[in-house]
């Protein structure tokens, strides 16, 4: 799963992605960057 890291600025494969369901009822996905390890949030994932 691919997602934008807002530390390096660049979108990049999420590490550990999780698919988690947001209040609203929409999926989304979590996970970590592999350079910095900054949390990464994808909605519709």
């Amino acid at each position: 799963m691919e997602a934008y890291c807002v530390k390096c600025k660049q979108k990049k494969e999420m590490k550990d992605a999780k698919a988690v369901t947001m209040k609203n009822g929409k999926k989304a996905a979590t996970g970590t960057c592999p350079t910095c390890g900054t949390k990464m949030f994808k909605i519709g994932g």
